[in-house]
Protein backbone atom coordinates (compact mmCIF):
# COMPACT_ATOMS: atom_id res chain seq x y z
CA UNK A 1 0.00 0.00 0.00
CA UNK A 2 2.77 2.45 0.00
CA UNK A 3 4.45 4.58 2.48
CA UNK A 4 2.86 7.64 3.86
CA UNK A 5 4.63 11.21 5.57
CA UNK A 6 3.28 11.64 8.92
CA UNK A 7 4.61 15.06 10.87
CA UNK A 8 8.38 14.84 8.55
CA UNK A 9 8.43 10.87 9.05
CA UNK A 10 8.43 8.65 6.03
CA UNK A 11 6.49 6.04 7.99
CA UNK A 12 3.82 2.90 7.51
CA UNK A 13 0.62 3.52 6.45
CA UNK A 14 -1.36 2.01 9.64
CA UNK A 15 -1.15 5.77 11.29
CA UNK A 16 -4.05 6.51 13.43
CA UNK A 17 -5.39 10.39 13.42
CA UNK A 18 -5.97 11.42 16.78
CA UNK A 19 -10.34 12.23 17.48
CA UNK A 20 -9.23 15.90 18.47
CA UNK A 21 -7.23 16.92 15.55
CA UNK A 22 -9.66 20.14 14.13
CA UNK A 23 -9.36 18.74 10.39
CA UNK A 24 -11.52 15.74 12.01
CA UNK A 25 -13.56 18.06 14.02
CA UNK A 26 -13.82 21.62 11.93
CA UNK A 27 -12.59 20.80 8.60
CA UNK A 28 -9.65 23.06 9.83
CA UNK A 29 -7.18 22.54 7.47
CA UNK A 30 -5.60 22.67 4.08
CA UNK A 31 -4.45 20.39 1.32
CA UNK A 32 -2.40 20.24 -1.90
CA UNK A 33 -2.76 17.88 -4.86
CA UNK A 34 0.05 17.60 -7.17
CA UNK A 35 0.40 15.59 -10.07
CA UNK A 36 3.21 12.78 -11.16
CA UNK A 37 4.32 12.30 -14.46
CA UNK A 38 6.47 9.30 -15.20
CA UNK A 39 7.97 9.53 -11.64
CA UNK A 40 8.15 13.11 -11.38
CA UNK A 41 6.40 16.02 -9.75
CA UNK A 42 4.94 18.81 -11.31
CA UNK A 43 4.43 22.10 -10.75
CA UNK A 44 5.86 21.17 -7.14
CA UNK A 45 6.80 24.79 -6.23
CA UNK A 46 3.42 26.66 -7.85
CA UNK A 47 1.88 23.82 -5.34
CA UNK A 48 3.59 24.88 -2.01
CA UNK A 49 3.38 28.45 -3.12
CA UNK A 50 -0.34 28.16 -2.48
CA UNK A 51 -0.44 25.96 -0.04
CA UNK A 52 1.46 28.59 2.23
CA UNK A 53 -0.76 31.28 0.94
CA UNK A 54 -3.62 29.11 2.23
CA UNK A 55 -1.91 29.02 5.65
CA UNK A 56 -1.44 32.20 6.18
CA UNK A 57 -5.23 33.10 5.26
CA UNK A 58 -6.16 30.79 7.62
CA UNK A 59 -3.20 31.59 10.26
CA UNK A 60 -1.73 27.91 10.33
CA UNK A 61 2.12 27.95 11.13
CA UNK A 62 3.60 25.28 9.06
CA UNK A 63 6.59 25.13 11.61
CA UNK A 64 8.62 24.28 8.18
CA UNK A 65 9.50 25.70 5.14
CA UNK A 66 7.46 24.85 2.12
CA UNK A 67 10.78 23.86 0.58
CA UNK A 68 11.59 20.94 2.70
CA UNK A 69 8.21 20.27 3.21
CA UNK A 70 8.55 19.71 -0.92
CA UNK A 71 12.22 17.75 -0.15
CA UNK A 72 9.40 15.45 1.81
CA UNK A 73 7.17 14.85 -0.88
CA UNK A 74 9.73 14.29 -3.37
CA UNK A 75 11.34 11.39 -0.63
CA UNK A 76 8.23 9.97 -0.64
CA UNK A 77 7.26 9.74 -4.40
CA UNK A 78 10.43 7.99 -4.40
CA UNK A 79 10.19 5.59 -2.04
CA UNK A 80 7.04 5.11 -3.29
CA UNK A 81 8.07 4.56 -6.63
CA UNK A 82 5.05 6.14 -8.43
CA UNK A 83 4.72 6.32 -12.01
CA UNK A 84 1.89 8.15 -12.85
CA UNK A 85 -0.49 9.58 -10.06
CA UNK A 86 -0.60 12.21 -7.07
CA UNK A 87 0.70 13.29 -3.95
CA UNK A 88 -1.77 14.40 -1.57
CA UNK A 89 -1.07 16.76 1.20
CA UNK A 90 -3.17 17.99 4.00
CA UNK A 91 -2.44 20.32 6.93
CA UNK A 92 -4.30 20.76 10.27
CA UNK A 93 -3.88 23.28 12.57
CA UNK A 94 -3.07 20.02 15.25
CA UNK A 95 -4.55 18.52 17.81
CA UNK A 96 -6.57 20.36 20.86
CA UNK A 97 -9.80 20.08 23.19
CA UNK A 98 -12.50 20.72 21.09
CA UNK A 99 -13.49 24.58 21.23
CA UNK A 100 -14.82 26.58 18.06
CA UNK A 101 -12.09 28.96 19.06
CA UNK A 102 -8.31 28.30 17.77
CA UNK A 103 -6.48 26.62 20.87
CA UNK A 104 -5.22 28.63 23.60
CA UNK A 105 -1.62 26.89 24.29
CA UNK A 106 0.99 26.48 21.23
CA UNK A 107 -0.02 23.30 18.92
CA UNK A 108 1.60 21.59 16.18
CA UNK A 109 0.13 21.12 12.75
CA UNK A 110 -0.01 17.88 11.62
CA UNK A 111 1.25 17.56 8.41
CA UNK A 112 0.22 14.05 5.99
CA UNK A 113 0.95 13.23 2.71
CA UNK A 114 0.36 10.02 1.00
CA UNK A 115 0.94 9.38 -2.83
CA UNK A 116 -1.87 7.18 -5.13
CA UNK A 117 -1.66 5.68 -8.89
CA UNK A 118 -4.07 7.06 -11.09
CA UNK A 119 -5.38 6.17 -14.53
CA UNK A 120 -4.83 7.26 -17.49
CA UNK A 121 -6.89 10.29 -19.04
CA UNK A 122 -5.94 9.86 -22.50
CA UNK A 123 -9.31 8.80 -23.70
CA UNK A 124 -11.54 11.59 -22.04
CA UNK A 125 -9.02 14.39 -23.46
CA UNK A 126 -9.11 13.15 -26.98
CA UNK A 127 -12.90 12.45 -27.03
CA UNK A 128 -14.10 14.99 -24.38
CA UNK A 129 -16.31 14.48 -20.99
CA UNK A 130 -20.37 15.33 -20.61
CA UNK A 131 -20.84 17.49 -17.05
CA UNK A 132 -23.96 19.04 -15.75
CA UNK A 133 -25.10 22.55 -14.22
CA UNK A 134 -25.86 23.03 -10.55
CA UNK A 135 -25.96 26.12 -8.28
CA UNK A 136 -22.78 26.93 -6.26
CA UNK A 137 -23.20 26.38 -2.74
CA UNK A 138 -19.95 26.81 -1.16
CA UNK A 139 -18.79 29.76 1.35
CA UNK A 140 -17.25 32.56 0.10
CA UNK A 141 -13.58 31.99 0.44
CA UNK A 142 -13.20 29.34 -2.08
CA UNK A 143 -9.31 31.12 -2.76
CA UNK A 144 -8.17 29.20 0.20
CA UNK A 145 -7.68 25.46 -0.68
CA UNK A 146 -9.47 23.98 2.62
CA UNK A 147 -10.46 21.08 3.20
CA UNK A 148 -13.57 22.05 4.19
CA UNK A 149 -15.48 20.40 0.57
CA UNK A 150 -18.46 18.91 1.69
CA UNK A 151 -20.93 21.03 -0.88
CA UNK A 152 -17.87 19.83 -4.05
CA UNK A 153 -18.67 16.64 -2.81
CA UNK A 154 -22.60 17.07 -3.16
CA UNK A 155 -21.94 18.51 -6.41
CA UNK A 156 -19.52 15.73 -7.61
CA UNK A 157 -22.23 12.67 -6.42
CA UNK A 158 -24.80 14.40 -8.51
CA UNK A 159 -22.53 14.28 -11.70
CA UNK A 160 -21.48 10.70 -11.08
CA UNK A 161 -25.51 10.14 -10.45
CA UNK A 162 -25.88 11.60 -13.96
CA UNK A 163 -23.68 9.61 -15.83
CA UNK A 164 -21.55 12.95 -16.01
CA UNK A 165 -17.64 13.52 -14.91
CA UNK A 166 -18.36 16.96 -13.82
CA UNK A 167 -20.95 19.63 -11.68
CA UNK A 168 -20.21 23.49 -13.25
CA UNK A 169 -21.48 25.73 -10.44
CA UNK A 170 -22.79 28.97 -11.12
CA UNK A 171 -24.14 31.72 -8.92
CA UNK A 172 -26.73 33.93 -10.21
CA UNK A 173 -26.12 32.59 -13.56
CA UNK A 174 -22.31 33.46 -13.21
CA UNK A 175 -20.43 30.36 -14.05
CA UNK A 176 -17.82 30.11 -11.44
CA UNK A 177 -15.84 26.54 -11.56
CA UNK A 178 -16.63 23.12 -10.85
CA UNK A 179 -16.48 21.27 -7.99
CA UNK A 180 -13.10 20.16 -8.01
CA UNK A 181 -11.54 22.32 -11.35
CA UNK A 182 -11.72 25.13 -12.80
CA UNK A 183 -13.70 26.33 -16.66
CA UNK A 184 -12.73 28.20 -19.52
CA UNK A 185 -15.13 28.88 -22.58
CA UNK A 186 -13.56 29.98 -26.15
CA UNK A 187 -15.09 32.78 -27.93
CA UNK A 188 -13.98 33.33 -32.13
CA UNK A 189 -10.14 31.89 -30.76
CA UNK A 190 -9.92 33.67 -27.38
CA UNK A 191 -10.58 32.14 -23.98
CA UNK A 192 -12.54 33.18 -20.57
CA UNK A 193 -12.50 32.66 -17.28
CA UNK A 194 -13.81 33.50 -14.07
CA UNK A 195 -11.58 36.12 -12.13
CA UNK A 196 -8.94 34.19 -9.45
CA UNK A 197 -10.75 36.01 -6.52
CA UNK A 198 -12.43 34.77 -3.41
CA UNK A 199 -15.45 32.87 -5.82
CA UNK A 200 -12.65 30.76 -7.05
CA UNK A 201 -10.11 28.27 -6.53
CA UNK A 202 -7.01 29.66 -8.62
CA UNK A 203 -5.83 26.18 -9.75
CA UNK A 204 -2.31 25.40 -10.29
CA UNK A 205 -3.51 24.13 -13.63
CA UNK A 206 -5.20 27.01 -14.83
CA UNK A 207 -2.29 29.17 -14.35
CA UNK A 208 -0.10 27.12 -16.46
CA UNK A 209 -2.98 26.72 -19.36
CA UNK A 210 -3.38 30.68 -19.07
CA UNK A 211 0.62 30.92 -19.15
CA UNK A 212 0.42 28.06 -22.25
CA UNK A 213 -1.89 30.35 -24.05
CA UNK A 214 0.44 33.51 -23.91
CA UNK A 215 3.11 30.84 -25.82
CA UNK A 216 0.62 29.83 -28.29
CA UNK A 217 -0.48 33.54 -29.05
CA UNK A 218 -4.26 32.75 -27.57
CA UNK A 219 -6.31 36.10 -26.06
CA UNK A 220 -7.19 35.18 -22.26
CA UNK A 221 -10.02 37.19 -20.96
CA UNK A 222 -9.89 36.85 -16.92
CA UNK A 223 -13.55 37.75 -16.45
CA UNK A 224 -17.07 36.61 -15.47
CA UNK A 225 -19.68 35.16 -17.88
CA UNK A 226 -23.02 33.77 -17.49
CA UNK A 227 -24.48 30.26 -18.22
CA UNK A 228 -26.03 31.56 -21.44
CA UNK A 229 -22.57 32.67 -22.57
CA UNK A 230 -21.23 28.92 -21.63
CA UNK A 231 -23.93 27.41 -23.86
CA UNK A 232 -23.30 29.90 -27.25
CA UNK A 233 -19.57 29.12 -26.54
CA UNK A 234 -17.90 27.35 -29.06
CA UNK A 235 -15.73 25.35 -26.88
CA UNK A 236 -16.04 24.68 -22.84
CA UNK A 237 -12.53 23.21 -21.48
CA UNK A 238 -12.03 22.05 -17.83
CA UNK A 239 -9.02 21.74 -15.82
CA UNK A 240 -7.56 20.56 -12.88
CA UNK A 241 -4.40 18.52 -11.93
CA UNK A 242 -3.44 15.54 -13.54
CA UNK A 243 -6.35 15.35 -16.03
CA UNK A 244 -4.74 18.52 -17.19
CA UNK A 245 -6.99 19.75 -19.69
CA UNK A 246 -10.52 18.46 -20.83
CA UNK A 247 -12.84 18.99 -23.35
CA UNK A 248 -16.39 19.22 -22.84
CA UNK A 249 -18.34 18.59 -25.37
CA UNK A 250 -21.82 17.95 -23.46
CA UNK A 251 -23.61 20.04 -20.73
CA UNK A 252 -26.94 18.60 -19.68
CA UNK A 253 -28.39 17.89 -22.62
CA UNK A 254 -26.79 20.93 -24.50
CA UNK A 255 -24.12 19.67 -26.93
CA UNK A 256 -20.71 21.90 -27.32
CA UNK A 257 -19.37 22.38 -30.85
CA UNK A 258 -21.68 19.28 -31.99
CA UNK A 259 -20.06 16.86 -29.54
CA UNK A 260 -16.70 16.98 -30.74
CA UNK A 261 -13.47 18.12 -29.62
CA UNK A 262 -12.62 21.88 -30.57
CA UNK A 263 -8.94 23.16 -32.41
CA UNK A 264 -8.14 25.43 -29.16
CA UNK A 265 -8.61 22.38 -26.76
CA UNK A 266 -6.98 20.09 -28.69
CA UNK A 267 -4.03 22.61 -29.17
CA UNK A 268 -4.06 23.01 -25.02
CA UNK A 269 -4.12 19.35 -24.36
CA UNK A 270 -0.82 18.66 -27.14
CA UNK A 271 1.02 21.59 -25.33
CA UNK A 272 0.09 19.88 -21.75
CA UNK A 273 1.41 16.68 -23.21
CA UNK A 274 4.44 17.54 -24.17
CA UNK A 275 5.30 19.78 -21.05
CA UNK A 276 4.47 16.63 -19.45
CA UNK A 277 6.37 14.43 -21.63
CA UNK A 278 9.67 16.11 -21.41
CA UNK A 279 9.81 16.72 -17.46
Amino acid sequence: MGKILFNGEITDRERLIDIEDRAYQFGDGIYEVIGIYDGKSFLMDEHMERLQRSADEIQIDLEISVDELAAQLEQLIEKNGVVEGIVYLQVSRGVAPRTHEFPVEKVSPTIVAYTRSVPDFTDIQDNGIKVILEKDIRWLRCDIKTVNLLPNTLTKQKAVEKGAFEAILHRDEVVTEASSANIFIVKDGELYTHPANNLILNGITRQQVISFCRELDIKVHEQTYTVDDMFAADEVILTATKVDVLPIVQIEDKMINNGKVGSISKRLVERFRTTTNNL
